[in-house]
């Protein structure tokens, strides 16, 4: 599994806070509310989150704990590795295909 870089996390993190802020400060604006939500998915992203708000919390313990706490606490909640998931492939014999008919 990939791992973001620190300087990465940190630098989104920053982003995130910052157009939050200026979100709160003037709700009505789009331009502010459209960069701010494309700040958090940004975030989401990064962190492998669904909600915003749990990738900005995931940043900052990533930040503050490491990435090795990262990783056990990803392992700790349940969800499958991406890498331990099993593909089923149909074997090659038994494809079959419409080419040249």
């Amino acid at each position: 599994m990939l791992l973001p870089a620190e300087a990465e996390v940190a630098r989104q993190l920053r982003r995130y806070r910052a157009w939050e802020r200026l979100m709160l400060a003037a709700p009505a604006d789009r331009t502010v509310r459209a960069t701010f939500e494309d700040s958090g998915y940004t975030l989401c992203v990064l962190m492998g989150k669904r909600c915003a708000r749990e990738a900005a919390d995931a940043a900052e313990r990533f930040l503050r704990h490491g990435p090795a706490a990262f990783l056990r606490e990803r392992e700790q909640s349940g969800r499958p590795h991406p890498a331990g998931r099993r593909i089923r492939r149909t074997p090659f014999t038994a494809r079959r295909t419409t080419a040249g008919r």
